[in-house]
């Protein structure tokens, strides 16, 4: 079916990639790289596998671009619903988290030109690091990583306030379950929960995530259930119906 009949599937397969795109540099980097206390080990990791970090750097930038894109194909979708809870889904879900995962990027930047020391590759030739001893640089490293975490907690705020109209045109649509619009509100505040317990009580963190798994689930259903099924807003199938074969 194209993507004219069935905008709700074109939603779904730009959040499929955006799922396929984030773990890279979310979840595999850090357990693979990342030794929690030890910030001799961790800049050694990241030196030795530097082109597994790199590759993290880009996905996250691809991550931002999908994102864009992903949340214009919502406001496409639900522009019909409700166009000013569609426009802040855009704003809240798309325009800024995207520019903090840019920062994140520059970040994530600076934290290779101090693991690796400077020197060829590491931006400019970073001699100026040669003033920091090697425990100095290592402190560093693991001082961006720990900014680099404050900024994903920040953005969980960001992550559960756009499902919020999204929750509600899901709602509102009447061309998608109803269920799944409530749960994706669930799903939000979990993610606003995650945020201020990252914040106030981070010993916290994990055990509140862990037990927040079934509500975090909401974002998978939606985009499963798009990718299988799509979605079509009646204007758009009146429109499509009234055309001659």
């Amino acid at each position: 079916m194209s993507s004219a009949r069935n905008p709700g599937r074109v939603v779904g397969f730009w959040y499929l990639l955006l799922v396929l795109l984030g773990p890279l540099r979310l979840v595999y980097i850090p357990n693979k790289l990342f030794v929690q206390g030890n910030a001799a080990a961790t800049a050694s990791n990241i030196a030795a596998h530097e082109w597994l970090f790199r590759f993290g750097m880009l996905s996250d930038v691809l991550c931002a671009v999908v994102l864009i894109f992903l949340v214009l194909a919502f406001y496409r979708l639900f522009k019909g619903v409700d166009q000013q809870l569609a426009v802040l889904l855009v704003v809240v879900g798309g325009v800024m988290p995207a520019v903090l995962t840019l920062v994140t990027v520059g970040i994530d930047g600076a934290t290779l030109v101090v693991a690796r020391g400077g020197g060829a590759g590491g931006g400019g030739g970073a001699d100026f690091l040669s003033v920091f001893d090697k425990p100095q640089r290592d402190a560093l490293v693991l001082l961006f990583l720990r900014f680099n975490h404050y900024q994903i907690v920040a953005a969980e705020i960001l992550w559960g306030f756009w499902l919020f109209p999204m929750g509600a045109l899901v709602y509102k649509s009447g061309f998608l379950p109803r269920f799944i619009g409530g749960w994706l509100i669930i799903n939000g505040v979990a993610y606003v929960v995650l945020c201020v317990t990252g914040i106030l009580f981070p010993d916290y963190q994990d055990k509140v995530f862990l037990y927040s798994q079934p509500a975090l689930f909401g974002e998978l259903a939606i985009m499963l259930w798009l990718v299988i099924k799509g979605a079509t807003p009646p204007a758009l199938q009146q429109s499509t119906a009234a055309r001659p074969a």
